[in-house]
């Protein structure tokens, strides 16, 4: 029935079954070498095969940056991994690094030594989750990376318009084939304006979706919302970057952590069951009323564009 649950249960909003794990792994890509910090969520009655996914942190941020988000995904059965990108190059060195940081980890995680002999990851069920610069990483490596099956986006970068101090990251979107994606973005994002998130959904040439969190800015995909919005604004950020603290409004006048949460972790995982794993109950949801199923947990968001 439209606006509840699927019938057999399904609820990509709740914790998942399996107990989860979590492993760090040194890598060294010995064809830039570099050493490389990892993280890795798995469920840990793990024999079998799983799917993979990646997550791509914010600039100035890190490999744990939605450990929460990493950890809901992994109780539903998915292998999650995320790695630590270098921050100290500049710009032009920090864009240029990104995809090839997604392809050596797929590499190592997918041809090399296993990293468990009993958790085997499927190279047909990959998909890639990045927020913000990582949002431009997880929509940039599909160019590059054909192994790459499932994009979700929150609050990428990207846009043809950018506020001073941005990164000037462009997108070419030479997919050449469908990677579904979904976009989850925050109705008063300071660093990355809503008119940008519509200007990247239109040019995304896949199947697509779009769900717009509200009273929301751009930490509310991370963990830790209040402390990092709060953090943020008390910056004193200087040069290009100097209207941020005045721009940002106070967490209190927006949604809490705890509703982001909700929104980012069932979404996300509603999305990469749907096209990963071709679950029919996830796609079911999808076509559901949204909106008020997300607003009997709390929260208030738009899902203006529907599926593309």
């Amino acid at each position: 029935m439209a606006g509840e649950l699927d019938g057999a249960g399904y609820d990509p909003f709740a914790g998942g079954a399996w107990p989860v794990g979590v492993r760090t792994i040194q890598a060294h890509d010995t064809a830039r070498d570099r050493r490389f910090a990892w993280e890795i969520w798995y469920p840990t009655a793990r024999r079998g095969t799983y799917p993979l996914i990646v997550y791509s942190h914010p600039s100035a941020s890190h490999r744990r940056a939605a450990a929460s988000l990493c950890a809901h995904l992994s109780s539903h059965g998915y292998v999650v991994a995320a790695l630590d990108h270098r921050e100290d190059e500049t710009a032009e060195q920090k864009i240029a690094s990104r995809v090839p940081d997604v392809r050596f980890l797929l590499d190592h995680l997918l041809d090399g030594p296993a990293w468990d002999p009993d958790a085997r990851l499927d190279p047909a069920r990959v998909g890639i989750v990045g927020h913000s610069f990582g949002g431009w990483t997880a929509l940039a490596a599909p160019d590059a990376e054909p192994r790459i099956r499932a994009v979700v986006a929150l609050a990428p970068a990207g846009a043809s318009r950018r506020k001073p101090g941005i990164l000037p990251a462009t997108l070419a979107f030479a997919w050449g084939r469908d990677v579904p994606t979904l976009y989850l973005v925050a109705e008063g994002d300071t660093f990355l304006p809503l008119d940008g998130m519509y200007e990247l959904y239109e040019r995304t040439p896949a199947t697509r979706r779009m769900a717009i969190l509200r009273r929301a800015d751009h930490y509310h995909f991370m963990d830790d919302v209040e402390e990092v919005h709060e953090a943020a604004r008390a910056t004193p950020f200087t040069g290009e970057l100097a209207w941020v603290p005045k721009d940002m409004r106070p967490i209190g006048e927006l949604c809490s952590g705890e509703q982001a949460g909700v929104f980012v972790r069932g979404l996300t995982l509603g999305h990469l069951d749907a096209t990963l794993n071709g679950r029919e109950e996830a796609r079911r949801f999808w076509r559901g009323d949204l909106e008020g199923e997300l607003a009997r947990r709390g929260v208030d968001a738009r899902c203006p564009q529907g599926t593309k």
